[in-house]
């Protein structure tokens, strides 16, 4: 079942809810049109707890915060962003070869505390923290948005060419595919908006600045 409107499409599938959002639209009318849609939405799911996957548009931090925001008056479900935001992110995904560029982007909205682990197929991005004792992995590349405290695995299934960008490094140790370092937190400095890469089978961690 599709239900369409001016700049927000809705598909029901077997295993999620896909919010398309028009590339030219402008954030007052996707809040209007996903407000109206929503509300059907939620009406039914009744039981549902189906995830919701939202495409298209290129997001800004505010949009992305109120087109959650405007989701979960109605449905406390699960929410994914497929698509980079304009946080500096999409620059870096497209920045790399041919087989980053078609990884499929996966937003986790909130921090990771001590334990939690989160594993994609794909680039991940954090929106939040991964505190110590967190762990998070993927087979592309790794933004977290916050500070990166806990363990960060890019390119996890051979990819050296992935990345790792944070708003703050802390950790003690980061990889890219089978590389390693380790960080002497009593030596280095924590690094502010770290890019993280590697050259010649070593990891280098630069600043995007």
């Amino acid at each position: 079942m599709v239900m369409n409107m001016s700049c927000v499409s809705i598909n029901l599938k077997k295993d999620n809810t896909i919010i398309k959002i028009d590339d030219n639209a402008t954030e007052e009318e996707i809040l209007k049109d996903l407000s109206e849609k929503i509300e059907e939405l939620a009406r039914l799911y009744q039981e549902e707890k189906t995830p919701i996957r939202v495409t298209g548009k290129i997001l800004k931090q505010e949009e992305l915060e109120k087109v959650t925001q405007t989701i979960e008056q109605y449905l406390k479900i699960p929410i994914t962003f497929d698509t980079p935001t304009t946080l500096g992110l999409h620059s870096i995904v497209r920045s790399y070869k041919e087989n980053v560029e078609k990884s499929e982007t996966i937003f986790h909205k909130g921090s990771l505390r001590s334990g939690q682990k989160l594993e994609v197929e794909g680039s991940l991005v954090v929106i939040g923290d991964v505190n110590a004792g967190a762990e998070v992995i993927a087979r592309d590349n790794i933004v977290v948005l916050g500070t990166l405290r806990g363990l960060a695995h890019a390119g996890a299934k051979g990819n050296k060419e992935a990345i790792i960008a944070t708003g703050k490094l802390e950790a003690v140790q980061i990889r890219i595919s089978n590389i390693v370092r380790e960080i002497d937190r009593e030596v280095e400095e924590p690094v502010e908006q770290a890019y993280i890469y590697v050259d010649k089978d070593e990891i280098v961690i630069g600043n995007r600045d």
